[in-house]
């Protein structure tokens, strides 16, 4: 017997929609946000919640090398598996951003999550320059 599908829902990070309620993110679009706040947010930044966040702001100001690039895959991955449950992490590709963009790294996760088997990819850059 499967389990049902669970109801995803994340606070609204979009805001109120035109009808002046407020923009519940549901499915995917609810994971990806969820993902993106554990992954863009500082450790200590939240109160009542000093260990929520992967923290990559903290490699702005590191050189764009492979070892940098190495410890971002390994922070991704690491914060996912413990601060988002309903997903698993089957891989974490941190590239270089390419000659005009010296600074910029790519970073794509290949996740899916727990309840189904689809496939999905959640692909950002991070400027290490800024």
């Amino acid at each position: 017997m499967q389990a049902p599908t669970p109801n995803i829902q994340s606070w609204p990070l979009g805001g109120i929609d035109e009808n002046g309620q407020l923009d519940w993110a549901k499915d995917d679009t609810s994971i990806r946000e969820v993902m993106l706040n554990i992954l863009l947010t500082r450790q200590g930044e939240r109160i009542q919640k000093p260990t929520f966040g992967a923290g990559l702001p903290d490699f702005v100001h590191q050189p764009n090398n492979e070892t940098t690039r190495n410890l971002i895959a390994g922070v991704v991955r690491k914060n996912l598996a413990l601060l988002e449950p309903r997903v698993v992490v089957d891989q974490v590709l941190v590239q270089p951003g390419g000659a005009e963009r010296l600074s910029d790294v790519h970073i794509n996760i290949r996740y899916r999550l727990k309840h189904r088997r689809d496939m999905a990819e959640l692909g950002f850059t991070l400027n290490l320059g800024a």
